[in-house]
């Protein structure tokens, strides 16, 4: 009995194969020239036919030329019921379509894995994004892919990367505008006690004293925004910098002469520049970078030095050297040192813990903290440290700030 798919497939081969066939009859007394196969091959050349009989069922007919030497003497002519050839051609057709059936099946099911491993991820990444877009000042959760080892996974890293720097950013950028906020706002408010009070001042020893509190907070008021506007560009400013090879030993040497002429009120401080041996394989004391922002951060150090080193006996000393491969600068004086409890606050924006001969305003405190910023961003780092004294392992003898950068050939 044919099955459903043989009885499909004769079907459709009918439908497409055999609805435009002649049908095929047997013609009385032999009258071969009735079949047009026939005539055909009485010109030589053998001839094929097809046609269908009263069941639909596909009939072959071929017919051969009869020649001897070239003389053509008669056709002979065969016709076949054509089951066998039907049913071969059937069941390569049932192959094609059962190879068809299974494909469609393996894209579906392929199609389904794939929207839940890659369409669907990749959705949710999308619309977190979205939520990051619309929502910037509170934190989304980003879905987490990254245990998987593929585009995804690392897609979903990076993406997580990025929003965690930008939220760490603007959290950064809303810190640093409320201490802005706060340090200009104690001058300000001297000043408009100042200004408000000095109509009302009844001697000239008054109102001068007056004058003098504003001109100091205008003074103070302009430190501080140049210091704050300085530290606010400062990561545009190195990413677009070109990036030099700077002699490092040729730039402390300037910048230690320059400090010993400016010597302010400290006229006894000493300031010393040595250097060590070399960073390993290196010919000198490089480093890629920007020399302008390095001198701006040795300077820092050394005037944060000499605010702190005794008026007479003060002493500096600022020593390069190489350490393994990197390049290694010590900035160390002989004052007090640094409380053990402030030895990271020191690098804290408008941290400001002087001695009580500085004068109050002299310094924005923001010197120490824009000089980590641009040591980081030259991949290095800045620390700062105690220098005990081996007699009295209680005392200090001083302080030392370490900069410590990666070597260039």
């Amino acid at each position: 009995t044919p099955s459903i798919w043989e009885r499909a497939g004769t079907w459709i081969s009918h439908l497409f194969y055999g609805g435009g066939l002649p049908v095929y009859q047997e013609q009385p007394g032999g009258n071969g020239l009735a079949y047009p196969e026939i005539v055909k091959a009485l010109a030589g050349s053998p001839q094929t036919a097809q046609r269908r009989n009263e069941k639909g069922e596909l009939v072959v007919s071929v017919a051969v030329p009869i020649q001897r030497s070239r003389a053509i003497l008669g056709v002979l002519l065969l016709s076949t019921e054509g089951d066998d050839i039907d049913k071969i051609v059937q069941a390569e057709r049932m192959a094609v379509f059962r190879v068809f059936g299974v494909v469609s099946l393996v894209m579906v099911i392929l199609s389904l894995f794939l929207a839940s491993t890659i369409a669907s991820p990749l959705r949710k990444l999308s619309a977190a994004a979205d939520r990051v877009r619309h929502g910037v000042k509170s934190r989304v959760e980003i879905p987490d892919f990254s245990e998987r080892q593929d585009e995804v996974g690392h897609l979903s890293t990076s993406i997580r990367e990025m929003t965690d720097s930008l939220y760490t950013r603007i959290e950064a950028i809303e810190s640093f505008a409320a201490d802005v906020s706060h340090e200009l706002k104690n001058p300000l408010t001297s000043l408009r006690s100042a200004v408000e009070t000095l109509p009302l001042a009844k001697t000239e020893e008054s109102r001068k004293r007056l004058l003098d509190i504003i001109q100091h907070d205008v003074r103070r008021l302009d430190r501080l925004i140049t210091d704050i506007s300085d530290a606010s560009r400062l990561d545009a400013e190195l990413a677009r910098e070109h990036i030099d090879r700077v002699d490092m030993k040729t730039l402390l040497t300037n910048l230690v002469t320059a400090a010993r002429e400016v010597r302010r009120n400290k006229v006894g401080t000493e300031i010393v520049f040595n250097t060590g041996k070399l960073p390993a394989g290196k010919k000198g004391f490089y480093v890629a970078g920007h020399d302008l922002r390095l001198g701006q951060v040795v300077s820092n150090l050394i005037e944060n030095a000499r605010s702190f080193v005794p008026d007479d006996t003060g002493r500096i000393v600022v020593t390069l050297s190489g350490e393994g491969s990197r390049l290694r600068v010590l900035v160390e004086d002989n004052g007090p040192g640094i409380p053990i409890e402030n030895i990271e606050r020191i690098f804290e924006r408008f941290y400001t813990d002087r001695p009580a001969s500085e004068a109050f305003g002299q310094n924005s405190g923001l010197g120490l903290s824009i000089s980590r910023q641009i040591i980081e961003a030259h991949g290095g780092t800045l620390t700062a440290e105690n220098i005990v004294d081996p007699a009295k392992p209680d005392q200090f003898r001083g302080a030392r700030f370490i900069v410590d950068l990666p070597a260039s050939a």
